[in-house]
């Protein structure tokens, strides 16, 4: 097998551990902070029923912590394993941010995870619900930390260059708080949020279609809408705009998403399509004139750039980027419209009586987790040719193994991830078939 064979293996298995590593932080960071909430609704109102709930999520909570923590480590590994040139040219950047992340976050967050989980019984109310805060502080800078590694590499700072090619750190704050950190960060918060409050909701929703009085499912339900409601409608706006950054940074990355192959004015905004990238050329093109040059450039007829604008080797694969854009913006609006469904019932009292409403909300329950994955493909196949965009390149940043090993390795990683993850996902979705308590 050639060494393009062991690129492209080593990039599906990167790709393969990070997609099931992602969901369990979304995951956690999204439970925490809700975990946070139950516990303030109950500390300031005294009933049970938000206790009940919180007891109910914690279980959860620390599954998906622990999974997280462990795909976290193995996928790790392979910055050492496949991805030598990679660590080898970025160390002195990535690394040091990597290590600010295990001490300020995961030391933090096990460190009272322990009182969080188990010192309700020792510990007085408000020491433990300090620990719940300490515990959703410490995922919120675990997020921090990661996306400014991530954002780095998207949109390079605060470096310079040695004789050897290894980028060197010349500014820490332009290095942590790069051009597309501000945007990146509130992006992926969002949606962890989102995607939580889309399996809280569909949790809710299973429990309501078989006991429509239960007051832990009303509760779960309820909050769940209400944060599709107001969060949704903010994450598309902080989708625009992190989409206008990326306009500035990475204009081949967008021009990948709208599947604009050629340059030129009031673009228009594809809605369906089959990208060729061989042809250059958009086949069964549903498209709505110029709104992609309105919305991009706030210009009718503004201009854009194609990829007939870069070499083609220097081409993100159009049609992975162009269908993970979409299927991300599919769910984010069919989020947004069961929000907005879910407000116009409430003035009309009629929340819990809408079983219509419950079924779509069941529909729901992954969406959030894959638009927040679409999400990923999108911002790390539109990336592409480069691990550090514009500078350093893939089949650069690879180590200089065979085929054979990436090959037999991949097949590990998917045997065991598929046994012990999925072992631990059929947990947490026997743990959310459990009814909460009925009283409230």
């Amino acid at each position: 097998m050639s060494g393009l064979d062991a690129l492209h293996l080593a990039r599906v298995q990167f790709a393969f551990t990070v997609m099931f590593h992602i969901v369990f932080p979304a995951i956690s960071i999204g439970l925490a902070s809700y975990l946070v909430v139950l516990e303030a609704l109950w500390l300031r109102t005294g009933r049970a029923v938000f206790l009940d709930l919180f007891r109910y999520w914690l279980k959860l909570f620390a599954l998906a912590f622990g999974m997280g923590v462990v795909s976290g480590v193995v996928m790790s590994y392979q910055f050492g394993t496949n991805w030598a040139g990679f660590s080898d040219k970025t160390g002195p950047v990535i690394g040091p941010l990597m290590g600010y992340e295990v001490l300020s976050a995961f030391f933090l967050e096990a460190g009272f995870l322990g009182v969080m989980l188990f010192g309700a019984e020792r510990v007085g109310r408000r020491v433990h619900f300090a620990a719940s805060c300490i515990v959703a502080l410490g995922t919120l800078i675990s997020a921090f930390w990661i996306l400014s590694v991530n954002s780095w590499m998207q949109t390079p700072a605060g470096y310079s260059i040695d004789a050897d090619g290894r980028f060197l750190p010349a500014d820490w704050l332009a290095v942590i708080f790069n051009p597309s950190f501000f945007y990146r960060l509130p992006h992926m918060v969002l949606a962890s949020y989102l995607s939580v409050a889309c399996l809280v909701g569909a949790t809710g929703a299973w429990h309501l279609l078989r006991h429509p009085e239960n007051a832990g499912s009303r509760v779960m339900f309820s909050m769940a809408l209400w944060m599709l409601a107001l969060v949704a409608p903010v994450q598309v706006l902080v989708g625009d705009l992190h989409g206008l950054n990326t306009l500035a940074y990475q204009p081949a990355k967008i021009a990948a998403i709208e599947g604009l192959f050629s340059s030129q004015a009031g673009a228009p905004l594809v809605l369906f399509g089959v990208p060729d990238m061989e042809q250059a050329r958009i086949g069964y093109e549903i498209a709505v004139p110029h709104l992609s040059a309105l919305i991009l450039t706030h210009d009718w007829n503004g201009a854009l750039q194609g990829l007939d604008a870069w070499p083609r080797a220097d081409w993100p694969h159009v049609g992975i980027v162009f269908w993970a854009f979409r299927v991300m913006v599919g769910l984010g609006v069919a989020m947004v419209a069961a929000g907005g469904a879910s407000l116009y019932l409430r003035v009309r009292g009629r929340l819990f009586a809408a079983r219509w409403l419950q079924r779509v909300m069941l529909g729901l329950g992954p969406a959030g987790l894959i638009a927040l994955l679409a999400g990923w493909v999108t911002t790390e196949a539109g990336r592409q040719p480069y691990t550090v965009y514009g500078l350093l390149r893939t089949a650069d940043s690879v180590s200089p193994i065979g085929a054979p090993g990436v090959g037999l390795s991949l097949a590990a990683f998917v045997l065991v991830y598929l046994a012990v993850f999925g072992a631990g996902v059929g947990i947490m979705l026997r743990l959310m078939a459990q009814p909460p308590k009925a009283e409230g």
